[in-house]
């Protein structure tokens, strides 16, 4: 339709206009190299270098645009509507070439060597009749002519567009010539560079080109500043329309190859495109044919067939079919692609992003190119093991119950006999810290555990459960548990005076065993070739998962499987967390669970897409054994806390420091929000302050020391840019200055509700945090906490009596348009979009209204205690001690040899249980309240710094204040001036970016990743299909006895106790 309002004929825009038209094109051309252009500048970084071959690949870039900007601006609009239509298809004439040589150089029996041939033969045969019907009809028309020329020549320029697929997969591995295998190579390395050069080659060159053919066609520039308001309506629609259907067109495409509809709606609707915007030429033909017969009154008798010739110039249809059926020749190889479920986009499409101008020819030509030969190729299917590790304490009976239910839920899902079910393995650790107690001079199981066996139980329901013997370990002892449908549940009861207790120390317990005994050992008992072994263990590190989870997590299989997808297809992706959802009732829990949600939608969702997420909770994560026996990480992991800052960064924020490792060794870690997983949240106010006295701080560390190695991280991992890092820094100033700003906010609200001047109202809301301040270093924290709980009640007043306050001023003086109300409503316009794009969770719009009354406790007196509480690195939570008891000890078998000696060894390196020095420990304790001392003054001075800027800025209100008009609903001025702080305005200026960046990215991911993994869920039986690399097959050995030796440790598990 652009190009038609372009053409000389049309009588929608007058000639002078034409050149809005060609601008409107242009912009359609370059859109998606600006897209591409923003994405890569900011992936760059320093480690962003320029290929040795850039000459040729740019050189490409350069005649692609340029054939693009003359076809579609200079030739197009001088030619028919169904040329228009149908030239595109004649862009496949390059790729049908370059197809032929890939296939002939293969050396194999190729299935689609006879379409290729004969779809290059139809689009010449198209070519040639359009420049023959064109030219012969009026042999003395040059410009026509040149006209036919110029598109001829640009298509065949445009057609080098998709030479990439067919070079990097094909003739470059069939090739001897090592120029092409450098290129590749170069492409591969360089890719984010070189699409930064391309896309500015393209913006370039179409900008040159459309700014050299409106002279020369004797049009003027000078009427884009008069359009009529008519014709600037249609081109906008019409621009607009253009430009967010290519957007679509693409996102639904990828959608569908990702989810196995590779046919029906990627190719076939596709080929279908230029057909049907030419049967929908009928309609408008139909619509005029009798204003047409009117206008010739009575001079002429034409029937509608001749109408037609008339409307529609015929010279171009033979051309158009054979244009179209050469192109389905050439993508014909498509209909027998193979696409794994939910594909990389990089590995479905060569280049990043789409053609605006010709979006379904550039998309099927895009697509990865394989050989289809005529012997089908076996494919195997690489199976994965995963380790579920649950970590337990002082969890409740019922909460106990969730997790073991949800183990044995997996275990129906996924048999392990199950020869349809081969995909993975697994075998469920659950981790319980001090299950012991001393009853009568020897060590017993202690309440809680005992409720674990009694929950095991219980879910076995109806089955007969035999009696239950305990193997005797150094750390405790062990419990096995066969599952109804054969898999494992392995309980290692850890006794605190044998080994170390709390979580950290848990997980490096299960990562030393399960990676370093269970998964390395093995192999290097064996006297086999070296290189063979090595290149097979690194296979088995690659396709190992560890589940990390909490003791009252509830997940479905559903949710496990969408984690595998994330590691199986993406090689770099370290760590997947899934979307938490906090259970329980209450107002506390109300608060959370729309905090968690916000922070999911929002926070999580941008760092997936922009970055890497920064934490993967403990509670419900994904961890690749590859990535955990990096170096750097378990051994750091592993790591005493010996100074201040240790007990805070690696204590407190275990989960946390462990992503900080993954993200430091170049390891990306991924949010699924279709992954959903359910924890117990804390219900009352004294274990919420708790719970974020430990976060807070070690969350502040964590992303302090990720800062601090910008440089490191941005070389090392390709998923973080320094922009990104900027973004966590902004983030890191709005934490820093929370108190402060909320102040400001209570401040605000007083002057609205109280009408007094604004820097009055800032020194009375200074007042009752600052008191609350002097008191936290003062009082107990049980003390502390019941104040906080108390001035919260106050502020939830406050800010609803503000709420209130600010919706009746908006009523009473019809406006919305001051500061405060606009900010109102553009946040409640975030949230509520937000919300409706997760509609299964838009129930807890509700408690928004409890979450914004309750931002100065959150973000103003919890930030108080947990700064001042910083030193006090006890847990907080579950601290209740279990009651004795007086059953018999059980009978215990002891274990293995060598196993007994791995842990022996692991116990003296790495977890012996602690000495209680008091000394020691009262002088570290000293040291933690000094680093407390330092970061607080800093903390505060800041906050102090910004009040008294904003103080200043209020008392000389009238010299620095930005004054703008206020507006009435109408949009007209009112004759009254709004004053704003210029200090406030950037600081709220800067907020509303980021809120703007990370509701773009929930967009994003809710389209592109959210939707694909919650329509493929219901196909969870399907089988993974994989590509096994041929160096594993010929190891068929190394997996019989890989096999054997787990089958010799079930049969030696067996022996030593009978199934529960």
């Amino acid at each position: 339709l652009l190009i038609t309002l372009s053409n000389e004929g049309t009588k929608t825009l007058p000639p002078e206009q034409k050149p809005v038209a060609l601008l409107c094109i242009g912009c359609s051309l370059i859109a998606s190299s600006v897209f591409l252009f923003l994405k890569s500048i900011w992936k760059y970084d320093e480690t962003s270098k320029l290929p040795r071959k850039t000459t040729s690949v740019l050189f490409f870039e350069f005649l692609v645009s340029a054939g693009a900007s003359i076809l579609t601006i200079v030739a197009m609009p001088h030619l028919d509507i169904v040329t228009n239509v149908t030239i595109f298809n004649g862009v496949a004439v390059i790729s049908a070439i370059l197809q032929l040589v890939a296939q002939c150089s293969a050396k194999q029996r190729n299935r689609f060597l006879m379409p290729c041939i004969f779809g290059f033969i139809f689009i010449l045969i198209g070519y040639v009749l359009f420049l023959l019907l064109y030219i012969t009809k009026n042999p003395s028309d040059i410009k026509m002519a040149i006209w036919v020329g110029l598109a001829v020549g640009g298509s065949i320029l445009v057609s080098f567009n998709s030479w990439e697929s067919y070079l990097k997969k094909t003739i470059s591995d069939n090739s001897s010539f090592t120029f092409l295998k450098n290129l590749c190579s170069d492409i591969e390395e360089c890719q984010n560079i070189l699409y930064i050069l391309s896309s500015l080659i393209r913006i370039v060159v179409t900008a040159c080109v459309i700014g050299a053919y409106v002279p020369l066609a004797k049009m003027d520039w000078s009427i884009l500043t008069s359009i009529p308001s008519r014709e600037t309506k249609i081109i906008a629609i019409i621009i607009g329309v253009q430009l967010f259907s290519s957007t679509l067109c693409h996102w639904f495409a990828l959608a569908a190859c990702k989810m196995h509809a590779l046919r029906r709606c990627f190719i076939l609707p596709l080929y279908l495109a230029s057909l049907a915007v030419m049967a929908l030429l009928v309609i408008p033909v139909t619509v005029y044919y009798q204003d047409y017969r009117t206008s010739l009154n009575g001079t002429a008798n034409i029937n509608f067939t001749d109408y037609c010739k008339v409307a529609v110039d015929g010279r171009n249809q033979s051309s158009a079919v054979f244009w179209w059926i050469g192109f389905v020749l050439v993508t014909l190889y498509l209909w027998k692609l193979n696409v794994h479920r939910i594909e990389r986009t990089q590995d479905l499409l060569i280049r990043r992003l789409y053609e605006g101008a010709f979006i379904e020819q550039s998309l099927l030509l895009n697509t990865r190119f394989d050989i289809q030969t005529k012997e089908r190729i076996q494919k195997d299917v690489e199976q994965v093991k995963v380790y579920l590790c649950a970590t337990m304490w002082h969890e409740t009976y019922e909460e106990m119950m969730s997790i073991i239910i949800s183990i044995f839920r997996l275990d129906e899902y996924r048999p392990k006999e199950d020869p349809k079910s081969n995909d993975f393995t697994f075998k469920a650790h659950i981790y319980f810290d001090d299950a012991f107690e001393a009853v009568g001079g020897s060590r017993h199981l202690n309440k809680y555990a005992k409720d674990l066996v009694k929950v095991i139980k219980e879910v076995f329901g109806y089955q007969q459960v035999p009696d239950q013997k305990i193997i005797q370990t150094p750390y405790g002892g062990r419990l096995i548990v066969n599952m109804p449908q054969g898999n494992k549940i392995v309980v290692h009861f850890k006794d605190k005076e044998l080994i170390r207790h709390k979580k950290r120390w848990s997980q490096i317990m299960y990562l030393y065993y399960l990676l370093g005994w269970k998964l390395t050992r093995k192999f290097y008992t064996r006297w086999v070739q070296q290189s063979k072994l090595s290149l097979f263990l690194q296979k088995k590190k690659h396709n190992t998962y560890i589940l990390a989870l909490d003791g009252d997590t509830d997940f479905q299989p559903a949710s496990v499987m969408l984690l595998i997808d994330r590691l199986r297809i993406y090689p770099h992706v370290g760590a997947a967390c899934g979307r938490i959802h906090p259970t329980g009732s209450g107002p506390v829990v109300w608060f959370q669970k729309f905090e968690y949600a916000v922070s999911h939608w929002l926070q999580k969702t941008a760092e997936h897409v922009i970055g890497c997420v920064l934490c993967s909770p403990g509670c419900f994560s994904l961890f690749r054994a590859e990535a955990l026996m990096d170096d750097n990480v378990m051994k750091t992991y592993s790591t005493e806390s010996k100074e201040p800052s240790h007990y805070i960064q690696y204590d407190q924020g275990e989960d946390r420091w462990l992503c900080t490792l993954l993200l430091k060794q170049g390891w990306r870690v991924e949010y699924n929000a279709a992954s959903d997983a359910y924890t117990n949240a804390p219900m009352d106010f004294k274990e919420l302050y708790n719970q974020r006295r430990r976060w807070g701080p070690s969350t502040m560390a964590n992303v302090v020391d990720l800062l601090g190695s910008t440089k490191i991280i941005t070389k090392r991992n390709q998923s973080i840019s320094k922009a990104f890092m900027f973004y966590q820094l902004f983030g890191m100033i709005s934490s820093i200055m929370g108190p402060s700003t909320i102040c400001l906010l209570v401040s605000g609200s007083l002057t609205f509700v109280l009408n007094i001047n604004s820097a009055a109202a800032l020194v009375i809301s200074v007042i009752p945090p600052a008191i609350y301040l002097g008191l936290c270093f003062r009082l107990k924290s049980d003390t502390q906490i019941i104040i906080a709980a108390i001035l919260s009640v106050c502020y939830a007043f406050l800010m609803l009596t503000v709420a209130i306050s600010i919706i009746g001023s908006m009523l009473k003086e019809k406006t919305i348009l001051t500061p405060s109300s606009i900010f109102i409503i553009f946040m409640a316009i975030i949230y509520l979009i937000t919300a409706a794009m997760h509609p299964q969770e838009f129930n807890l719009v509700f408690y928004g209204f409890l979450y914004i009354i309750c931002v100065p406790s959150a973000y103003l007196l919890l930030t108080i205690y947990s700064m001042v509480n910083m030193n006090d690195v006890s847990w907080g939570t579950r601290e209740t001690k279990p009651a004795a008891g007086a059953a018999p000890p059980p009978a215990l078998t002891p274990q293995t040899r060598e196993e007994k000696e791995f842990w022996e060894e692991l116990q003296k390196e790495y977890l012996e249980p602690l000495p209680d020095d008091k000394e020691k420990q009262k002088k570290m304790d000293n040291e933690l309240r000094e680093l407390r001392n330092k970061i607080n003054f800093s903390f505060f001075i800041l906050n102090a710094f910004w009040l008294v800027a904003t103080f200043i800025f209020q008392i000389f209100n009238s010299t620095f204040a930005i004054c703008i008009p206020k507006l009435n609903l109408q949009l007209q001025e009112t004759g009254d001036i709004i004053q704003i702080e210029p200090i406030a305005f950037m600081f709220i200026l800067g907020f509303a970016v980021t809120v703007v960046i990370q509701f773009l990215a929930m967009l994003y991911h809710s389209m592109e990743i959210h939707f694909c993994t919650n329509v493929c869920s219901i196909a969870f039986k399907d089988e993974f299909s994989s590509n096994a690399d041929s160096s594993y097959r010929s190891m068929e050995d190394l997996e019989t006895n890989d096999r054997d030796i787990e089958s010799q440790e079930d049969l030696m598990n067996r022996r030593d106790c009978s199934a529960l």
